[in-house]
């Protein structure tokens, strides 16, 4: 199959926001878009909206005047009775499954035989959609992210009945009007709101034990895991009313998995009115005169002069490099362990480790080390400019204050947790990883398909795939065997995928 040629007419059902940026997203691919809305002051306030939006590109330089012009003129105000010109209609009315199924069933009364009507749904069932119509194999997912016009990708769903070539034809044609689509069987929350619920549930769980503040814990994530925004701060941006019942929806249609068990706290704020930016307040308080909050960054004492390297950081190396371009003495010695955690480094009195999934405080007991402190997960040590640690409860103040002064001289500022399991950036990033290999696991995507999903419609620096190659499956199974056995419980529980051993990095890709 291939995409729908430009002289292809496209429908659009809903002139909201997300339809009035699909209507655009076609209309600029050169397309005629039919709009129809039930409410005609709503097709007059979308096209007043794209018509803002094309002069905003205008003035940027990015689209010419003539181009402007022309995307507008080929989005029309139709009725019902224009739909049987259409190849392509999507619906993208309001987020509600009988609503959507009735809408469906209508349209396939209404268009050609050929026609694929294509549902603009963020978590319902594909499946569920077409089950009132005829031709169920006609009916496909195409998921946009707000703004249309903006964001890159587009999920494309198949539901039981959906046929191969209209999700191949929809898939085309997405790609031939500039996004990055992703393909993926109806599944609860599809491919990104299905992998991105460990970015928000742990940070809620890691929240719960007081690790640290919300502030601090959104610094540690965006710096050192190179998130564009810390969980806390995207929540708030979200809405933590709408954030919430993606969670739930996906915690009920997965017949109530621990793994995705919303949270009270989120739920509590919800309650209170207490929904973010939109409200004025919701983790961080957005009112006039309100302090901003900020991380904690632990003082220091003196640095020390020289530090011993004990066996290899693996993906931690460049600390060292940084150490050392700051002028300490690094002195390597060899260690007799090869895995990503096997290696240290002797800052003053502290043992500094690679958090690999339990606390710091049992650590310090089973290595026979006081004063034992570990760093969280980075996506680039050479370039982060925090560190996130975790002292064991044994360590003394004394000892952290030096470790936090001799980083500082290598660029690092030094936010401090208290001594949860995992952490916050390795405990999110060993999540989205077994979420991603259970989907490839039960055939709802490829590896592929998920890294392109979750850097092009949540922005994330690298997908979990990728996180998996670089830093190794072996070390990620550690990581959850040791959150299983702290916490108990199916939440951590290991993928399939992942407890196969004998894998090459590839392996995903196989």
């Amino acid at each position: 199959m291939a995409a729908l040629a430009k002289d292809a007419v496209i429908g659009v059902i809903g002139a909201g926001v997300m339809g009035a940026g699909i209507a655009q997203v076609a209309a600029a691919a050169g397309h005629e878009v039919l709009l129809i809305d039930a409410q005609a002051e709503a097709i007059v306030r979308a096209r007043a909206d794209i018509d803002k939006d094309l002069q905003v590109q205008v003035r940027k330089g990015r689209l010419s005047a003539e181009a402007a012009a022309a995307t507008l003129a080929r989005i029309t105000p139709a009725d019902w009775d224009g739909l049987g010109r259409c190849a392509l209609v999507i619906e993208a009315i309001a987020e509600d499954l009988e609503a959507k199924r009735t809408l469906v069933a209508r349209l396939q009364q209404g268009v050609s035989a050929e026609c694929i009507i294509a549902t603009n749904t963020s978590s319902l069932s594909i499946t569920a959609i077409a089950a009132g119509s005829t031709h169920p194999g006609r009916v496909v997912g195409m998921h946009f992210f707000n703004p249309p016009a903006r964001m890159k990708l587009v999920e494309v769903v198949s539901g039981v009945d959906t046929s191969a070539a209209a999700a191949r034809t929809v898939f085309d044609t997405a790609e031939a009007w500039g996004k990055k689509a992703a393909t993926a069987k109806s599944t609860p929350g599809f491919i990104v709101n299905r992998i991105a619920r460990p970015f928000y549930g742990e940070a809620w769980m890691v929240l719960a034990e007081n690790a640290a503040s919300p502030a601090t814990l959104d610094a540690i994530v965006r710096d050192c895991g190179g998130f564009p925004m810390g969980p806390f701060e995207l929540m708030d941006l979200i809405g933590h009313d709408v954030n919430l019942k993606v969670t739930q929806s996906v915690f009920e249609a997965t017949f109530f998995d621990r793994r995705y068990a919303p949270s009270l706290a989120q739920q509590e704020l919800v309650r209170a009115g207490r929904l973010g930016r939109k409200s004025g307040h919701g983790i961080y308080d957005f009112r006039d005169g309100a302090p901003k909050a900020q991380p904690a960054v632990e003082a220091g004492s003196e640095p020390v002069r020289r530090v011993v390297a004990v066996g290899s950081l693996g993906i931690a190396t460049p600390i060292i490099t940084r150490l050392e371009g700051a002028g300490i003495d690094v002195v390597r010695v060899q260690g007799t362990g090869t895995a990503a955690t096997a290696g240290w480094l002797e800052i003053g009195a502290a043992r500094l480790m690679l958090t690999d999934g339990r606390p710091a405080t049992r650590r310090a007991a089973e290595e026979g080390h006081e004063h034992l402190i570990l760093f969280d997960l980075a996506l680039d040590y050479a370039g982060t400019p925090r560190l996130g640690l975790a002292p064991a409860d044994q360590c003394g103040e004394a000892a952290l204050r030096t470790v936090c002064a001799t980083l500082s001289k290598g660029g690092f500022a030094c936010s401090r947790m208290d001594d949860v399991a995992g952490m916050i950036v390795l405990r999110i990033i060993a999540m989205l990883v077994n979420e991603a290999a259970d989907a490839v696991a039960y055939g709802i995507c490829t590896a592929d398909a998920i890294d392109d999903a979750m850097r092009y419609g949540v922005n994330y620096p690298r997908g979990p795939m990728a996180w998996a190659e670089s830093v190794g499956l072996d070390f990620f199974a550690r990581v959850l065997a040791n959150l299983r056995e702290h916490y108990g419980g199916e939440r951590y529980r290991t993928s399939v995928l992942i407890q196969r051993r004998g894998w090459t990095r590839s392996g995903f890709r196989e």
